[in-house]
């Protein structure tokens, strides 16, 4: 059994900070626990736009906090989140996320990250072992 809070994560390897300082991740779950899956609580800030692509990844996200309009670039169609919202990305859509207050959100992925992830130039995951 693992009992981990976020107070333990603060400022550790599973605290991530994004590059482009539009979003921080604490990695509660990781490839390395061998679940088979990953969680995330992520908070995108106010004001920023993060557009995404997880060619590699599934990725469920639950709205608790905040509000933000998803685009999915692919189609164009945009939908508003708020709490109790979720969005799945089961086709890997490109999408554009824009936080109207700080969002904060959990999220799964599939197959798990290894918590060393941030985008690339073209908003993916690469996808890394936990070995790598």
């Amino acid at each position: 059994m693992i009992v981990r809070s976020f107070q333990d994560i603060e400022n550790t390897d599973r605290h991530v900070k994004s590059a482009s300082g539009t979003w921080e991740s604490k990695r509660i779950v990781l490839a390395k626990e061998n679940v088979g899956f990953s969680l995330h609580e992520t908070v995108l800030y106010a004001g920023t736009e993060t557009s995404m692509w997880y060619a590699n990844h599934i990725e469920a996200v639950l709205c608790v906090e905040g509000e933000a309009e998803l685009t999915n670039d692919d189609t164009g169609e945009t939908h508003w989140i708020a709490p109790g919202t979720m969005y799945l990305l089961n086709g890997h859509e490109k999408h554009t996320l824009r936080p109207k207050t700080d969002f904060r959100c959990v999220c799964v992925f599939n197959p798990p990250v290894t918590g060393r992830e941030d985008h690339d130039e073209n908003g993916v995951y690469p996808l890394l072992t936990k070995e790598g």
